[in-house]
């Protein structure tokens, strides 16, 4: 029998596609797992199960491998994730981290009922918020030399927003138990945190695309996190009103949380026509190539999140009149997490093609 004393090809290609990606990671790739949570979360609410199951497992595995790539880009690279954390258009993205960790808790609470699980998912994306928020906004804040706002602004910086109602999400939906006051208290100063960001950075968004000459290469998918901010504060607000009759601390917020809730939904459904609009112009009218990027998952996300979003919203405010809206939506981000996941594979499979000729 012939002892095998090299590595094959194809194992050799693995390792070179792996410590490629690794390298040139881009830190908002988590939002692929944003975008299979939510996009789970709501199939599993509207009752399409069969479709929300299958998508535990991939977004599981998805998170699993983008941690896996982010400590050995820690470990080989470090030199990249500090350059990537002073800068303005990358940095956000390490939001994602955050948001992620919780939108996969809640997926894994409302779906498959693992409480635990999840439990111990909140406590770990709290703990990431802190390092994650501290870090970027020190980072960014202490830099010497400082781009312009035309070209350190988008809509990524609204994940900061994402990230923090995450939180407030997962608590929201583990079970039924009351949890003590602290916690209620944390979920109340998270949601109104969220808020601030939200109405802190959205001003210096709509300034740069309204006043800053827009190209069709400016106008990226990250963009749609303007909707999809306002999209899951919707949902936090939605689940704290849900919450509110066994939340003794919630009590005296409840109007304030019902007007600003239904603001944030408003304002999320104000911008899908304009982003639909401006998505439109980009690849119809500007003739960009439409082909897959991973910041196309921070447009998935929006779609899914609003759909999950708006029907909560029904729910807790007793209008059943809207719950035509997510019925609608959920097809529009179902095919949008389907296409984005097939050129996900392509790019991952042209990858590995590459690798192995240069092998």
């Amino acid at each position: 029998m012939t002892t095998l004393t090299h590595a094959t090809p194809t194992s050799s290609a693995f390792r070179i596609l792996i410590g490629e990606t690794a390298r040139d990671l881009f830190p908002g790739y988590f939002a692929l797992v944003m975008a299979t949570g939510v996009v789970s979360i709501a199939c599993h609410l509207l009752g399409l199960r069969l479709i929300a199951q299958p998508l535990v497992g991939i977004a599981w595995t998805a998170y699993l491998v983008l941690w896996g790539l982010t400590l050995a880009r820690l470990v080989l690279f470090p030199r990249r994730i500090v350059e990537d954390l002073s800068n303005h258009q990358r940095a956000p993205g390490f939001f994602t981290v955050v948001a992620s960790t919780c939108v996969l808790g809640t997926q894994t609470s409302v779906v498959t009922g693992a409480q635990g699980v999840a439990a111990w998912l909140w406590y770990f994306g709290l703990g990431l918020w802190f390092v994650v928020m501290y870090a970027f906004f020190t980072a960014v804040m202490i830099r010497a030399r400082k781009p312009t706002l035309a070209a350190g602004i988008n809509g990524v910086w609204l994940i900061a927003a994402v990230a923090t109602q995450s939180i407030v999400v997962l608590r929201g939906t583990l079970g039924a138990a009351v949890p003590p006051p602290e916690v209620q208290f944390i979920c109340l100063a998270f949601f109104m945190i969220g808020c601030m960001l939200y109405l802190a950075i959205i001003p210096l968004i709509f300034y740069r695309l309204t006043f800053v000459r827009l190209s069709a290469l400016d106008f990226g998918p990250p963009y749609w996190i303007n909707m999809g901010a306002v999209a899951i504060s919707t949902l936090a607000g939605s689940i704290l009103l849900l919450r509110s009759p066994t939340w003794p601390l919630l009590a005296d917020f409840v109007p304030f949380l019902r007007g600003f809730t239904l603001f944030f939904w408003a304002a999320a459904t104000w911008w899908i026509p304009l982003l639909f609009a401006l998505t439109l112009w980009r690849y119809l009218v500007r003739r960009e190539p439409l082909r897959y990027e991973p910041t196309l998952w921070g447009m998935v996300f929006p779609l899914g999140m609003y759909t999950t979003g708006t029907l909560q919203l029904s729910r807790a405010l007793d209008l059943p009149f809207l719950t035509v809206v997510p019925g609608v939506f959920i097809h529009l981000a179902v095919l949008a997490w389907g296409l984005t996941f097939l050129g996900l594979l392509g790019r991952i499979g042209g990858t590995l093609l590459r690798a192995c000729r240069r092998r």
